[in-house]
């Protein structure tokens, strides 16, 4: 199993335990709240959305990586049109990362 399939793995682990925010409202909310671990945004999202992302990951010292495209990112979380998510558990998100790089 390659290391792409085994990050989105434990992404729709993390979904199922209810430990990721998404959409871009809840996403920035968490980061904002120091809830976010970990920001997950897809190779193809808008250049505007992208830049709100990272910017806030940056001033708030969040981690973030640009992963797939939204269609995987999407089906890895079973929801559809995600170009985001927001890993909000510290085991998780520390898993994904070593898996990444």
């Amino acid at each position: 199993m390659s290391n792409e399939q085994k990050y989105l793995n434990m992404i729709g682990l993390a979904t199922r335990a209810r430990q990721i925010a998404v959409g871009e409202d809840q996403i920035i909310k968490a980061i904002k709240q120091r809830q976010a671990k970990l920001v997950l945004i897809a190779s193809d999202i808008g250049l505007q959305t992208h830049k709100k992302l990272t910017d806030k990951c940056k001033f708030y010292r969040v981690p973030y990586r640009t992963v797939v495209d939204r269609d995987t990112l999407s089906h890895a979380i079973g929801k559809a049109g995600r170009v985001a998510i927001a890993i909000t558990d510290e085991g998780f998100a520390e898993k994904i990362c070593s898996l990444l790089d």
